[in-house]
């Protein structure tokens, strides 16, 4: 995974979220709008359980997907990097080899929205935002699930632009991913608000691509002093 260097540019940390001169916010999306559900370890052990491996957990499914995550450095949210995910997540957990039906199977279970929820910050501010009348966007390092996806959960509708990986040949920090939503949202850089939960992805990305940035940590852990941080969507408009 590409890392930017970390130097930011001055800016107090206590200064308002949002100002008159925010026309536009950006968001993220796993992670900072919506969430697999109930967790990927349980969605893969459901659907594992249908192809003769059943029983298995799903706390060790989901600690096996974390762990194999963090060592993928450029992932490009093909398929096939998809199931070489799903099956060095497997291989964590046991030694049969997967039938390729059953990445085929996970892949479009995750197509599905019952197997994601909503933040439930998520309506509440981009209707607030709306309200006032911003432009509203996506930044997402994701594929062609994306949008599908966004439609099915009523979430679209809200959006003037989706900027996704997948249709650009760019993922975040890559300031080209970044570029494509300015150019989409007819918004200088600098008036446009990205928010998202990656220090490097979200937060070091937009920021050197030009945008104002905000760091969502829904968890209390301790975040770079230098970087605004959020603990809800909400902070950005209550």
């Amino acid at each position: 995974m590409t890392h930017l260097d970390p130097t930011l540019p001055d800016r107090d940390p206590e200064a308002p979220v949002l100002t008159d001169a925010i026309r536009a916010v950006s968001f993220d999306a796993g992670g900072t709008l919506l969430a697999p559900w109930p967790s990927v370890g349980t969605v893969y052990a459901q659907v594992a359980a249908a192809y003769d491996l059943p029983g298995l957990s799903p706390a060790r499914l989901d600690k096996a997907f974390r762990s194999v995550w963090q060592t993928i450095p450029d992932f490009d949210y093909s398929r096939d990097a998809w199931n070489r995910l799903i099956r060095a997540t497997f291989a964590e957990v046991i030694s049969e080899r997967l039938p390729e039906a059953l990445c085929d199977a996970l892949y479009e279970r995750f197509r599905r929205p019952d197997v994601w929820r909503v933040y439930e910050d998520v309506i509440p501010t981009l209707n607030a935002l709306t309200s006032t009348g911003k432009r509203l966007a996506v930044i997402s390092n994701w594929d062609d699930r994306l949008a599908p996806l966004l439609e099915a959960l009523n979430l679209a509708q809200y959006f003037d632009s989706l900027s996704i990986s997948w249709d650009h040949g760019a993922a975040k920090p890559s300031p080209d991913l970044f570029r494509a939503a300015v150019d989409a949202l007819g918004v200088s850089p600098e008036n446009i608000l990205h928010v998202g939960d990656s220090e490097n992805e979200d937060y070091l990305g937009a920021t050197h691509a030009g945008l104002k940035a905000v760091l969502l940590k829904r968890q209390k852990t301790v975040s770079p002093k230098e970087m605004l941080t959020i603990r809800s969507l909400q902070d950005l408009t209550f």
